[in-house]
C-alpha cells in the first residue's frame, strides 16, 4: 500500500518490544563488515550514516551477527529493514527455517537484510530481543524491533510477513535497498511486478494493521468473484489458520490431543498448531489417523482441514503429495 506524502502512515506495531538501545551504542570491538544501504535522505542538519560494504564475493542480503557488531545493524535499520533470524546449532526447525529465510532474502533482491544470529554465541543480542525459544524472527526499522513469528512457518506464510513488512517499512519511510550487484549489471532491468488485485490489496493491508477478520471477508470475495483464483484460496487458508490458533499455545493444545487422541476438536487444533511451527509431517499424519478413526461428519471435517491445510503448506511439497496419497488409502 502506498501512503501519500501527505498523509502519515500508520505507525509501527510496537507491543511486545524491546530496548535495543544498549545494542544501538555498544562498542565491545570493532564491527565485522556489514553490508550497505544507499543513504535515506537524513533531517536537515544529522549527519548521514554509512555501514561498511561486504566481503567480495559474499552475500550482501544475508550476513552472520554477533553481540560485537550487531548495533551496526540496529543503525542501519534507519535505512533498510533488517529481518532478525535467531536460531542455534541443536535446533531442528532452525535447520528447515534458515534456508527458507535465505532463499527469500535473495529472491527480494535487497529489499531487506537477513541478519543470522546464533544465540549461543550472541547472548546478549539473544537477552535483548528477549528470546524464549527458536527459531525466533524479528525485524528492525528505524532502531526499533518488530516481533515477526516463532517457529518454522511455511515458505507461503514467511512470504506474506514479509511483504506485510516492507509495507509498513515504506509507511514509515525505510525504503532503502541492500546493494546486490544487479546494479552493476548490463542487463534491462526487469519488469515492474503488476499491481495486485483489488481485493488482495484489501486483504493484506488488512493483514498489515492486524485485523485478520477484515483479510479474510476480502479473500472471500476475492473467491466469490474468481473462484479459481488459487492466490487468494492459499491467503484465505493462511489467514483462517492464524484466526483458529489465536489465544491457544501450541504446547497446551498438542498435551490437549496427545491426552485425548480420538478427539476431533483437540486434534484439529493440535494440527494447525504443527504446520505453524513448521511440522506439517506431524500435522498430516495426526489428521490422517483422524481420518481413519472416524465416520461421517467427523471425517468430512478432518478431511476438509486437511485440504485446507495442503493449500497453507503448498500442493508442490512431498509432504503434501505424501498426505495426499494417505489420506486416498484412509478414505477408500
Amino acid at each position: 500500500m502506498s501512503t501519500p506524502a501527505s498523509r502519515p502512515g500508520p505507525r509501527l506495531n510496537l507491543r511486545g518490544a524491546v530496548d535495543l538501545s544498549g545494542l544501538a551504542h555498544r562498542a565491545q570491538r570493532p564491527a565485522a563488515p556489514a553490508p550497505a544501504a544507499p543513504p535515506a535522505a537524513p533531517p536537515a542538519g544529522a549527519p548521514a550514516r554509512t555501514a561498511p560494504a561486504a566481503p567480495a564475493g559474499a552475500s550482501r542480503v544475508v550476513v552472520d551477527v554477533t553481540d560485537a557488531d550487531f548495533s551496526s545493524l540496529v543503525q542501519l535499520s534507519a535505512q533498510v529493514p533488517v529481518v532478525v533470524d535467531l536460531w542455534a546449532t541443536w535446533c531442528g526447525p532452525c535447520k528447515q527455517l534458515s534456508p527458507v529465510l535465505e532463499r527469500l532474502a535473495e529472491e527480494y533482491a535487497g529489499a531487506f537484510l537477513l541478519a543470522k544470529v546464533d544465540v549461543d554465541e550472541s547472548p546478549q543480542v539473544a537477552a535483548a530481543f528477549q528470546v524464549q525459544s527458536v527459531p525466533t524472527v524479528v525485524a528492525v526499522l528505524a532502531g526499533q524491533p518488530v516481533p515477526l513469528f516463532q517457529g518454522a512457518y511455511p515458505e507461503a506464510q514467511v512470504r506474506q510477513v514479509l511483504d506485510e513488512l516492507l509495507k509498513v517499512a515504506a509507511a514509515n519511510g525505510v525504503t532503502g535497498r541492500v546493494p546486490t550487484g544487479a546494479e552493476d549489471d548490463d542487463e534491462a532491468p526487469a519488469p515492474a511486478e503488476p499491481p495486485l488485485p483489488p481485493l488482495h490489496a484489501e486483504a493484506r493491508e488488512a493483514i498489515a494493521r492486524g485485523d485478520l477478520d477484515a483479510a479474510a471477508d476480502a479473500y472471500r470475495r476475492a473467491l466469490a468473484d474468481a473462484p479459481a483464483d488459487t492466490e487468494a484460496a492459499v491467503g484465505l487458508a493462511s489467514i483462517e489458520l492464524r484466526r483458529r490458533t489465536r489465544g491457544s499455545t501450541a504446547s497446551a493444545a498438542l498435551a490437549a490431543a496427545d491426552a485425548a487422541p480420538s478427539d476431533v476438536d483437540a486434534g484439529l487444533l493440535a494440527a494447525d498448531h504443527q504446520v505453524l511451527a513448521g511440522d506439517a509431517e506431524g500435522a498430516f499424519s495426526r489428521l490422517v489417523a483422524l481420518v481413519r478413526a472416524n465416520f461421517g461428519d467427523d471425517r468430512d471435517r478432518v478431511r476438509a482441514r486437511l485440504v485446507e491445510l495442503f493449500e497453507v503448506v503448498g500442493p508442490d511439497d512431498p509432504r503434501t503429495a505424501a498426505a495426499r496419497r494417505a489420506l486416498a488409502a484412509a478414505l477408500y
